[in-house]
C-alpha cells in the first residue's frame, strides 16, 4: 500500500511539474494580434469583463492561462482606452491597462490660428468634432469664465501646440486642454508682470491682444520683437496700430485684398481707424509672438511695410516719408 502511494504521489508531483511547465510556457506566449488594437476598459471592470473585450479584440484567448495568471497577479485594471501593440505578454498587456496611461490622438495646431480655422485641424484626427458646438464654446462668457479665463470668449487663449488629447475628447475637453496651457505660459511669464511692458499693458488679455498683432504681422521669428517695437511706440503715443491683420478679422477675409469699405469700419477692432488696442486677440498666439510683445526691441520705428520681395521680411522706419519710399521699393518688387 505504501508503495502504491508512493508512486502515487510521484505521479502527482511529475504531473503538477508537467502542468506549471507547460502553464509557464503559456503564461510566457505573447498576445495573437499582428498589429496595434484599440480597446476600451469600462469603468468597474471585472477581471472577466476585462478578458472578455481581450478574447473579443483578437488579444488574447487563452482563458486557463489568464485566471492562473490573474491567481498570482491580481489585476487592477483602469478604464479608458488603451492601445495594445502586438505581440505583449500577458504581463505586458496588464501593465498597459493598469498603467492609466490611455491612449491619445496627437493635433498639432499653428500659431496665429483663429479659434473658427482649428477644427480644420482637429476634425483631420478628431473627424467626429462638431463645429458649431466648437464655436458655441469659444464664444460662450460663462464658459471662459469657467476655465479661469476673464474675457467673453476664448479667442487668443488657445494656445497653439502639439497636444496629446484623449482618444475620447470632445470639444469641451479639447478646449480646457488649449486654455489650460495658455494659462500656464501665463504663470511662466508671470515674473515679468514686474517688467514696463506688462505694466503698459495692464493684464494678461492685453499681452494676448498685441500678441496676436505681432503674430499675424510676420511669419519671421526674429522679426517678432522689432515689430513689437513699433506697435508698442504707437501705443505710447497714441498713434492707431494700423495693422491690416485686424480690419482682415472683422470680416475674416483671411486672404486676398482688403476693401476700401472694410478699412472704414466702425468696429473697434480697427486698428486702421482707431486708437489703441482691439477689445481682444484675432487669433491665437505663440509663445514666441507673446515674448516678443513682453521684450520687444528699442527702436525708434513706427512704420513697417513687406518687401515683397521673397523673403517675407519688412522694410522698417523712423517717418512717414522715409516708409512710402519703401512702399515704393515694395512695389518694384511685386512688379507694378
Amino acid at each position: 500500500m505504501k508503495k502504491i502511494f508512493a508512486i502515487f504521489c510521484v505521479f502527482l508531483a511529475l504531473a503538477c511539474a508537467f502542468f506549471a511547465f507547460q502553464m509557464k510556457n503559456r503564461l510566457a506566449e505573447t498576445s495573437k494580434n499582428g498589429e496595434t488594437v484599440l480597446i476600451n476598459i469600462p469603468k468597474g471592470s471585472s477581471a472577466g469583463h476585462v478578458f472578455g473585450i481581450l478574447r473579443e479584440k483578437g488579444i488574447w484567448d487563452d482563458e486557463l492561462a489568464y485566471k492562473v495568471w490573474c491567481k498570482l497577479n491580481p489585476p487592477s485594471p483602469k478604464a479608458g482606452w488603451f492601445e495594445i501593440p502586438p505581440h505583449q505578454t500577458l504581463d505586458e498587456i496588464a501593465g498597459i491597462i493598469g498603467s492609466g496611461k490611455t491612449a491619445v490622438r496627437r493635433v498639432t495646431i499653428p500659431e496665429g490660428r483663429a479659434s473658427w480655422e482649428m477644427p480644420a485641424y482637429i476634425k483631420k484626427v478628431f473627424p467626429e468634432l462638431d463645429e458649431k458646438r466648437w464655436n458655441d464654446l469659444v464664444q460662450d462668457p460663462k464658459f471662459a469664465r469657467s476655465l479661469g479665463v476673464n474675457a467673453n470668449t476664448l479667442e487668443g487663449y488657445l494656445l497653439p501646440d502639439t497636444y496629446p488629447f484623449p482618444i475620447d475628447a470632445d470639444e469641451e475637453t479639447i478646449l480646457k486642454q488649449m486654455v489650460a496651457a495658455n494659462l500656464k505660459v501665463r504663470d511662466q511669464f508671470m515674473p515679468d508682470s514686474a517688467s514696463s511692458m506688462w505694466k503698459t499693458l495692464g493684464s494678461w488679455h492685453k499681452v494676448l491682444t498685441l500678441a496676436s498683432v505681432v503674430e499675424e504681422e510676420t511669419g519671421i521669428p526674429d522679426e517678432r520683437p522689432l515689430i513689437a517695437g513699433v506697435f508698442h511706440n504707437r501705443l505710447r503715443i497714441g498713434m492707431p496700430l494700423g495693422a491690416d491683420p485686424t480690419v482682415r478679422f472683422i470680416f475674416r477675409n483671411l486672404t486676398g485684398p482688403i476693401y476700401k469699405s472694410q478699412l472704414n469700419s466702425d468696429s473697434p477692432y480697427n486698428t486702421r481707424k482707431f486708437k489703441g488696442l482691439m477689445p481682444g486677440p484675432i487669433s491665437n498666439p505663440g509663445r514666441k509672438a507673446i515674448q516678443a510683445t513682453l521684450h520687444p526691441d528699442k527702436t525708434e520705428a513706427l512704420y513697417f511695410v513687406a518687401k515683397d520681395d521673397g523673403s517675407m521680411t519688412h522694410f522698417f522706419s523712423k517717418t512717414l516719408s522715409e516708409h512710402n519710399k519703401y512702399k515704393d521699393v515694395a512695389a518694384k518688387n511685386r512688379g507694378e
